[in-house]
Protein backbone atom coordinates (compact mmCIF):
# COMPACT_ATOMS: atom_id res chain seq x y z
CA UNK A 1 0.00 0.00 0.00
CA UNK A 2 1.94 3.02 1.31
CA UNK A 3 5.13 3.42 2.82
CA UNK A 4 4.03 3.14 6.66
CA UNK A 5 6.54 5.98 8.21
CA UNK A 6 3.90 8.58 6.03
CA UNK A 7 1.24 6.85 7.97
CA UNK A 8 1.94 6.88 11.43
CA UNK A 9 4.10 9.79 13.42
CA UNK A 10 5.97 6.89 15.68
CA UNK A 11 9.87 6.45 14.65
CA UNK A 12 12.35 4.11 15.25
CA UNK A 13 12.87 2.75 17.81
CA UNK A 14 9.05 2.52 18.81
CA UNK A 15 7.97 1.89 15.93
CA UNK A 16 5.65 -1.39 16.31
CA UNK A 17 4.13 -1.56 12.37
CA UNK A 18 5.64 -2.98 9.10
CA UNK A 19 2.81 -2.63 6.75
CA UNK A 20 -0.86 -1.46 6.49
CA UNK A 21 -1.91 -4.95 4.65
CA UNK A 22 -5.41 -3.80 4.11
CA UNK A 23 -8.23 -0.98 4.71
CA UNK A 24 -11.79 -0.49 4.11
CA UNK A 25 -15.18 0.14 5.50
CA UNK A 26 -14.02 0.70 9.77
CA UNK A 27 -11.57 -2.83 8.97
CA UNK A 28 -7.81 -2.62 8.36
CA UNK A 29 -5.58 -5.46 9.06
CA UNK A 30 -1.50 -4.34 9.80
CA UNK A 31 1.59 -7.01 10.32
CA UNK A 32 5.01 -6.55 12.52
CA UNK A 33 7.40 -8.89 12.10
CA UNK A 34 9.73 -9.11 15.37
CA UNK A 35 13.22 -8.48 15.23
CA UNK A 36 15.96 -8.49 17.11
CA UNK A 37 16.58 -5.00 17.64
CA UNK A 38 12.57 -4.32 18.65
CA UNK A 39 12.25 -1.83 21.90
CA UNK A 40 9.75 -4.28 24.09
CA UNK A 41 11.90 -7.89 23.30
CA UNK A 42 13.05 -8.73 26.30
CA UNK A 43 15.88 -10.64 27.37
CA UNK A 44 13.78 -14.25 27.49
CA UNK A 45 13.06 -13.36 23.37
CA UNK A 46 9.74 -12.42 23.60
CA UNK A 47 7.85 -9.30 23.69
CA UNK A 48 6.74 -7.35 26.22
CA UNK A 49 3.26 -6.73 27.42
CA UNK A 50 3.29 -2.91 26.62
CA UNK A 51 4.66 -3.88 23.09
CA UNK A 52 2.05 -5.63 22.16
CA UNK A 53 -0.94 -2.94 23.04
CA UNK A 54 1.21 -0.53 21.50
CA UNK A 55 1.08 -2.64 18.15
CA UNK A 56 -2.72 -2.83 18.15
CA UNK A 57 -2.69 0.74 18.90
CA UNK A 58 -0.02 1.65 16.12
CA UNK A 59 -2.33 -0.57 13.48
CA UNK A 60 -5.07 1.69 14.56
CA UNK A 61 -2.84 4.87 14.32
CA UNK A 62 -1.99 3.54 10.98
CA UNK A 63 -5.54 3.16 10.06
CA UNK A 64 -6.13 6.47 11.29
CA UNK A 65 -3.40 7.90 9.03
CA UNK A 66 -4.41 5.94 6.33
CA UNK A 67 -7.73 6.95 6.05
CA UNK A 68 -6.53 10.83 6.90
CA UNK A 69 -4.16 10.86 3.96
CA UNK A 70 -7.33 9.28 1.63
CA UNK A 71 -8.47 12.72 2.76
CA UNK A 72 -6.35 14.68 1.56
CA UNK A 73 -4.51 15.20 4.68
CA UNK A 74 -0.36 15.28 4.59
CA UNK A 75 0.70 14.32 7.72
CA UNK A 76 -0.62 11.38 9.69
CA UNK A 77 -2.66 12.08 12.73
CA UNK A 78 -1.35 12.37 16.16
CA UNK A 79 -3.16 9.69 18.96
CA UNK A 80 -2.95 8.99 23.01
CA UNK A 81 -4.34 5.47 24.33
CA UNK A 82 -7.13 6.82 26.56
CA UNK A 83 -8.21 3.76 27.83
CA UNK A 84 -7.18 -0.55 27.73
CA UNK A 85 -10.02 -2.37 27.98
CA UNK A 86 -10.37 -6.09 28.16
CA UNK A 87 -6.86 -6.32 27.28
CA UNK A 88 -6.21 -10.66 27.19
CA UNK A 89 -2.35 -11.49 26.48
CA UNK A 90 -3.01 -15.45 25.57
CA UNK A 91 1.15 -15.42 25.42
CA UNK A 92 3.84 -13.19 24.25
CA UNK A 93 5.48 -13.37 21.01
CA UNK A 94 8.71 -14.35 20.29
CA UNK A 95 11.51 -12.78 18.14
CA UNK A 96 11.38 -14.38 14.52
CA UNK A 97 7.06 -14.38 14.51
CA UNK A 98 4.88 -11.99 12.20
CA UNK A 99 2.09 -10.04 14.05
CA UNK A 100 -0.97 -9.82 11.93
CA UNK A 101 -3.46 -7.48 13.74
CA UNK A 102 -7.31 -6.49 12.46
CA UNK A 103 -8.37 -3.37 13.92
CA UNK A 104 -12.45 -2.67 13.53
CA UNK A 105 -13.31 1.19 14.00
CA UNK A 106 -15.87 2.12 16.69
CA UNK A 107 -17.96 5.13 17.32
CA UNK A 108 -16.18 8.76 17.49
CA UNK A 109 -17.45 10.88 19.90
CA UNK A 110 -14.74 14.45 20.63
CA UNK A 111 -11.67 13.00 19.17
CA UNK A 112 -12.35 10.09 20.93
CA UNK A 113 -12.62 6.48 19.04
CA UNK A 114 -13.40 3.22 20.44
CA UNK A 115 -11.14 0.43 18.63
CA UNK A 116 -11.54 -3.24 18.86
CA UNK A 117 -8.03 -5.39 17.80
CA UNK A 118 -6.77 -8.88 17.46
CA UNK A 119 -3.44 -9.85 17.19
CA UNK A 120 -3.16 -13.13 15.67
CA UNK A 121 0.17 -15.17 15.02
CA UNK A 122 -0.27 -17.76 12.14
CA UNK A 123 -3.87 -18.94 13.38
CA UNK A 124 -2.95 -18.31 16.76
CA UNK A 125 -4.76 -15.72 18.76
CA UNK A 126 -2.19 -13.52 20.71
CA UNK A 127 -3.89 -10.67 22.20
CA UNK A 128 -7.07 -9.30 21.95
CA UNK A 129 -8.67 -5.40 23.27
CA UNK A 130 -10.75 -2.67 23.11
CA UNK A 131 -9.37 0.52 23.22
CA UNK A 132 -10.45 4.64 23.31
CA UNK A 133 -7.69 6.56 21.32
CA UNK A 134 -7.76 10.28 21.54
CA UNK A 135 -6.74 12.37 18.17
CA UNK A 136 -5.32 15.52 18.44
CA UNK A 137 -6.76 18.03 16.84
CA UNK A 138 -10.26 16.36 16.04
Amino acid sequence: MTDIKNLIPQRSPIMMVDELLEAHDDVARCSLTIREDNFFLEPDGAIAEPGVIEHIAQSASAFAGYSAMQAGATEPPVGYIGEVKRFRLNRRPCKGETLVTTITMGPTVAGVTIISGETVSGEETIATTQMKIYVAGE
